[in-house]
């Protein structure tokens, strides 16, 4: 019997599905998801960029770190959940929230300081969690 491939999109692809999924949203909300990328970038200068579940989203040493998502009147960011704002106390009042999601709406600028402190948050939540792993990528490539 065969096995599926689950192997990882290269670079390569990945860059060329993150514009293929910025150039199908509208552009006010295209123009909000790269100031919310290179917001992410900035505070996550070391993370991965990668494409699952249908949305870009960036990676930390193999695990997942946020994903985030362009819609109609808003963007998201995942997973921001509860446990997380309340465990660094981060005030997120103003800002429509639900199961792991935080939205920033289109007709009001980024808050780029508190998408800075969320990915900080995120970021110590990702890396106490559990040591390093390798990418699936490098797995691939081990003889």
């Amino acid at each position: 019997m065969a096995r599926s491939s689950t192997a990882l999109p290269t670079a390569a692809q990945t860059k060329t599905l993150i514009q293929s999924y910025l150039a199908a949203l509208p552009p006010a909300t295209r123009k909000r998801m790269r100031e919310l990328r290179d917001a992410i970038r900035a505070a996550a200068p070391g993370a991965d960029e990668g494409f699952t579940y249908r949305i870009p989203g960036f990676r930390v040493n193999g695990r997942p770190l946020v994903w985030y998502a362009g819609w109609k009147e808003h963007c998201s960011m995942y997973p921001i959940t509860p446990a997380l704002l309340r465990a660094h106390a981060l005030d997120v009042e103003g800002y429509d929230t639900s199961k792991g999601t935080i939205r920033f709406p289109l007709d009001r600028p980024l808050p780029t300081a508190l998408v800075r402190r969320l990915l900080k948050a995120r970021l110590a939540e990702v890396t106490a969690a559990a040591p390093a792993r390798k990418s699936a990528r490098s797995r691939r490539l081990k003889v």
